[in-house]
């Protein structure tokens, strides 16, 4: 199984908190850093469930990417696109069934068409993030990505991301991109709307449904669910629906959102 996935590497600051917070005072917490970003976690997890995996994105030169991306390396994902520019940060404030985040994605967006190569796109399934159709360049970096890869014969999946985010602009780069799969929760799908493909609804610790199948969550002592809809997604796209939740599953008993 060949997956490539299109979309940001970040350095991803995870602090779970075991109190809430309090304005203006100090609360203690525990806290991780290490590299994240949907499109790279997906891939990170793909590889570590035996998949060739290759994640597309561009890095930064700073610290935080060179950090990032050895990890990456590290866990199996070959990496393709530019190193340039500042690498963003996302801060994940996180409980066990709950997280809110301050995202800052530094240069990823910048990722243009021309910085592809067509033989990238050799794969099996291409798996692009929805934080990628927000802005240019890089949602047009997406859409050449996706006619690369279909004219190799790949699946096109896409995870919506944020139902927070979908706006007509986006709504209209999601049906021009056609994808066969999208990963969404609930509340994305009805943002979205109507879409002729085949989804993948995420439901949290309810666990997943599919081609109306409704398959539950494994029951574990949840750590830290960031990440964990990254892990399903990459648990659905190289063994089904029960890979998915046993991964997303794997997921949620560690801190931070890659294996």
């Amino acid at each position: 199984m060949r997956i490539v996935t299109l979309g940001d590497l970040l350095l991803d600051v995870v602090v779970r908190l075991d109190t809430e917070l309090v304005s203006g005072d100090d609360q203690p917490a525990r806290t991780s850093a290490g590299p994240g970003g949907q499109a790279a976690n997906v891939a990170a997890w793909a590889a570590a469930l035996g998949a060739d995996a290759t994640f597309v994105g561009r890095v930064g030169t700073d610290v935080a990417g060179e950090l990032v991306l050895r990890e990456l390396t590290q866990r199996g994902v070959t990496h393709r696109g530019p190193v340039a520019g500042r690498t963003g940060v996302v801060v994940s404030i996180a409980a066990a069934d709950d997280r809110t985040m301050a995202s800052d994605r530094g240069t990823a967006p910048e990722l243009a068409p021309h910085d592809l190569e067509a033989a990238w796109f050799d794969c099996d399934v291409l798996h692009i993030s929805g934080y990628s159709l927000l802005r240019e360049p890089i949602a047009s970096a997406a859409g050449a990505a996706a006619s690369h890869a279909r004219a190799r014969g790949a699946t096109i999946s896409l995870d919506v991301s944020a139902w927070t985010l979908v706006d007509d602009p986006f709504r209209s780069r999601m049906a021009a991109l056609a994808p066969e799969l999208v990963f969404a929760t609930e509340r994305e799908q009805e943002a979205v709307g109507s879409l002729e493909t085949r989804w993948v609804l995420k439901r949290g610790a309810r666990g997943l449904s599919v081609d109306g199948v409704d398959y539950p969550a494994v029951d574990v002592d949840v750590v830290d669910a960031t990440g964990a809809g990254d892990a399903l997604a990459a648990g659905f796209l190289v063994g089904g629906p029960e890979l998915g939740a046993a991964t997303a599953a794997r997921c949620c008993v560690q801190m931070g959102a890659m294996p």
